[in-house]
């Protein structure tokens, strides 16, 4: 697989081991993701998927390798840590919004305390992206008035609010009903579209066709096949994957 020659990687990993005691949940991977690009992984329940977007902002601490965004390796923890974190937009399962505060608070909160925005700076950009995720309406609710859909679009402004250089999506849509689950694809589609640096883990091959500039497949916490999309749904090289695919694309 060949590096694009767009300079340093936006994100790297390299030789990353995590173990949870005996399960050795991530087996020496090596990932490599430029600017612009939008990465989906895809895999079976426990391949260590979400595992490995929680080590790209250290959610999930590593037991060797390394990790670097922007060239700069991910400190253990600390004020460095912290700073670096802000450059990494995450979006999870579940929404995490304040449920006490406003829309509009949810969103401004690390703008104003972690960027030192001032409360108008971040109000102003806080509705512009309420309106981009098309949810900018709902600013003065709180987060139980609104429905699930509109609660993870919530997130997703929110992370975007701190401008950050990567986003990470942790199976953003799993926990919503399926007729919510195309209002939040369609944001995270027009963010890939707009040049957003992404990792997705997701379950939604549509989106993963639509949307990405590269599949990576994972089993038993190793990177099985990594292919631009095209390629791994119609050929996909290893026998694990070609399984993997005939049970969820024929259903």
């Amino acid at each position: 697989m060949t590096e694009r020659p767009t300079g340093e990687p936006l994100v790297r990993l390299s030789g990353v081991n995590k173990w949870y005691g005996e399960l050795h949940v991530l087996q020496d991977i090596d990932l490599s993701i430029d600017r612009g690009e939008v990465v989906v992984v895809i895999g079976p329940s426990g391949s260590g998927k979400s595992t490995l977007c929680r080590t790209i902002n250290r959610l999930e601490g590593i037991e060797s390798g390394e990790i670097t965004i922007d060239g700069q390796r991910l400190p253990e923890e600390g004020k460095e840590l912290a700073r670096l974190r802000a450059d990494v937009g995450m979006v999870f399962q579940s929404f995490n919004l304040f449920a006490h505060k406003t829309i509009l608070e949810n969103v401004t909160l690390g703008p104003i305390k972690v960027r030192k925005q001032s409360k108008a700076d971040a109000e102003k950009r806080a509705r512009e992206l309420l309106d981009r995720v098309g949810v900018g309406h709902q600013a003065d609710k709180v987060p139980a008035q609104l429905s699930g859909g509109q609660q993870q679009r919530v997130a997703i402004a929110r992370a975007l609010a701190m401008d950050p250089k990567v986003m990470l999506f942790d199976e953003p849509t799993s926990a919503l009903d399926p007729e919510m689950i195309n209002e939040v694809l369609d944001v995270m589609t027009s963010l890939a579209r707009d040049g957003m640096t992404m990792v997705v883990v997701t379950h939604e091959m549509g989106f993963a066709r639509r949307a990405a500039n590269r599949v990576v497949f994972m089993d038993a916490g190793r990177i099985v096949e990594s292919a631009v999309p095209e390629t791994f749904f119609t050929a996909p090289s290893s026998d694990r994957a070609k399984d993997f695919l005939s049970k969820i694309l024929n259903h």
